[in-house]
């Protein structure tokens, strides 16, 4: 099948109360091996790239890899941008092929996050992709940090924020601010359940949760049980992919063929994948 946005396979989740995985991937062995999970699991599956990952693939290479696999997997498949941080990378990668976006301008103050973010659904819905939006600002950065984390309360959705925001631009999907943080703590952050439990009433779309690296396995349940329908998870599968590079080589410091450098590497990503998928209740839902 082709790609599908992300909108047809949220709008299921969020509906049967479970979520799917988005998971970056920059290099072919991590597509390999969150590819191989969700074809070994029957689960829906969210492939999604950053700005600078797909700087480094090129958006038109990530679209067309993850088309092909969409065309001979009988799952569905997004491509989907993470975090575009204006209207011209929305632009470049629904040209690319991209059959869903996240436009971030969550830093910027509300009206000016309102506009950016309805210019660009306008664009998108016109080419029946669908938009991912923020507000609430989830801070911090995709690596391993050695320091206990601090959340800034005056960066968290708010519930009057978020139905204004979601009424005035269209969005397809929330992404929320509830404590959660890009990267991986010393700590487990520690989500704001009421917060969440109150936008999930109110609003009535998918609700995304960046950050779910550093979360416990409890509080992703709950947060899922609330209305979180889509989790997003890139650093877990950094780490385990940079691991894996750093025992290779260790091993074989003297190694300069490619394949044998990267062994391994495809499923060390696919076992931290499929946890992951098992976690969110994805599992048969394709």
């Amino acid at each position: 099948m082709a790609l599908v946005t992300n909108a047809k396979i949220l709008n299921k989740a969020y509906k049967n109360k479970y979520a799917v995985g988005a998971f970056n991937f920059s290099t072919m062995e991590i597509f390999h091996g969150i590819t191989r999970a969700a074809l070994k699991l029957k689960s829906p599956i969210i492939l999604a790239s950053s700005k600078g990952e797909l700087s480094f693939f090129g958006a038109e290479y990530m679209a067309a890899v993850a088309e092909k696999f969409s065309n001979i997997a009988k799952i569905p498949v997004s491509m989907h941008l993470d975090h575009g941080p204006d209207f011209e990378t929305v632009k470049q990668c629904i040209k690319a092929g991209y059959s869903s976006v996240h436009i971030d301008n969550s830093s910027l103050p509300m009206k000016d996050n309102i506009r950016n973010t309805k210019k660009a659904v306008n664009y998108a819905h016109k080419k029946g992709i669908s938009v991912e939006g923020e507000i609430g600002h989830v801070a911090g950065s995709s690596k391993l940090n050695k320091q206990e984390i601090n959340i800034d309360k005056d960066l968290l959705t708010r519930l009057e924020d978020a139905v204004e925001y979601v009424e005035k631009t269209g969005v397809d999907m929330l992404a929320v601010a509830i404590g959660n943080a890009h990267g991986v703590y010393k700590s487990s952050p520690k989500l704001d359940f009421k917060i969440l439990h109150e936008i999930s009433k109110k609003i009535k779309i998918p609700l995304v949760l960046h950050g779910g690296s550093g979360i416990s396995n409890q509080q992703i349940r709950k947060a899922v049980s609330l209305g979180i329908a889509k989790v997003n998870v890139n650093t877990e599968n950094r780490i385990a992919f940079a691991d894996k590079v750093r025992e290779n080589l260790k091993q074989s410091p003297k190694e300069i063929v490619p394949y044998k450098m990267f062994k391994d590497c495809s499923l060390a990503v696919q076992k931290i994948v499929e946890k992951k998928i098992k976690l969110f209740g994805s599992v048969n839902k394709a």
